[in-house]
């Protein structure tokens, strides 16, 4: 399966990865000493100033598994993603000569900790939740799904039900308000930071309460469990179209300006020559009659490169204005425990 793809890639990915190879074969071994970590939690070095940590100049420390783990964000059901994602994983396994088995992660927390302790190698990991994966994992962001005039990005929205009275943010006060984790951007990170301007402080002028993912806090509006929740569009775009909500059903009283969708990438501490392999596996990937393109193709068609450094900026920064910590303690706080159905 398009293996004409990874042949024609093959002379362009050997051009294109000479000088990254050519740097990795002469990092010197006092690299192997930190002068930047930056953010960066012990153990990761930022040498080159990129904000992401850098490939170990100790080739014993490279890994080269059979078995590339890969995973995608936590949305929804991952059994569904799973399928989704199946063509995809079958030429990242074409392209790298590995085997490539799927890990459907049941909160970011888990994403974050399973590469850290080097049981995930690559992966999609949500807005909010890549800044934790760079910092506490060794997360490398290297693409992001988009158009092909290099367009992507999503809203937060701050959704309620049509029947509600809620018409403004400053009408959440002492609301029943769903929040999704704390490490998710559109629906946590960025509403804290941004309500305050208008008016609204979370956890002051109403009580926060994590729902876990998007889909329940998009779900709970909808059947009225929640009175409202700030939610990612792209989420409720996907959930809308299909027929598992309906927007009819739901009011958008206020949204944001684009943020970066989940992001695509690998562990720092994969061998180099699978860094480049999963790289332009994904940067080539044919995306036309796919399940990628039947379920993303109304917004994305392709993957596209992107740069921590650059396209995480505004994220970054409202993350560092509500005093976000990346550090073991804080991993913890973004597992959020599913509520137990009663029995009847």
């Amino acid at each position: 399966m398009k293996m004409h793809l990874l042949r024609r890639w093959g002379l362009v990915a050997a051009g294109i990865l000479v000088l990254p190879f050519a740097l990795f074969a002469t990092a010197p071994a006092a690299a192997e000493e930190c002068s930047n970590r930056g953010d960066l939690d012990v153990g990761y070095c930022d040498n080159d100033g990129d904000l992401v940590a850098d490939t170990p100049a100790d080739s014993g420390k490279w890994l080269n598994p059979d078995t590339l783990i890969f995973s995608y964000t936590p949305v929804e059901d991952p059994s569904v993603y799973e399928n989704v994602f199946t063509e995809f994983m079958e030429y990242l396994s074409q392209a790298t000569g590995k085997k490539v088995k799927w890990y459907g992660a049941e909160s970011y927390a888990a994403q974050v900790e399973a590469m850290r302790s080097g049981r995930l190698h690559v992966a999609g990991i949500s807005t909010g939740p890549t800044v934790f994966g760079v910092n506490l994992a060794g997360y490398v962001p290297i693409a992001i799904m988009g158009k092909h005039d290099g367009r992507f990005g999503y809203k937060l929205q701050l959704i309620t039900h049509k029947d509600t009275d809620i018409t403004k943010v400053s009408d959440l006060k002492g609301r029943n308000v769903a929040h999704v984790t704390p490490s998710s951007n559109s629906g946590n990170q960025a509403p804290r930071a941004l309500f305050k301007s208008l008016g609204v402080e979370p956890d002051k002028d109403y009580e926060v309460k994590y729902s876990g993912k998007h889909d329940n806090s998009i779900m709970g509006v909808a059947n009225k469990d929640y009175e409202a929740a700030p939610v990612a569009s792209s989420v409720l775009d996907r959930m809308h179209d299909k027929g598992v909500v309906n927007k009819d059903d739901l009011r958008i009283i206020w949204e944001s300006k684009l943020f970066p969708t989940t992001s695509y990438g690998y562990v720092n501490n994969l061998h180099p020559d699978l860094q480049r392999q999963v790289t332009y596996a994904f940067l080539s990937f044919d995306w036309a009659g796919t399940a990628l393109h039947e379920e993303f193709g109304k917004k994305s068609d392709r993957f596209i490169s992107i740069s921590f450094k650059d396209h995480w900026s505004d994220i970054r920064t409202i993350q560092k204005t509500n005093g976000t910590v990346y550090s073991q303690e804080s991993l913890k706080g973004l597992k959020v425990k599913k509520k137990k159905k009663k029995k009847k």
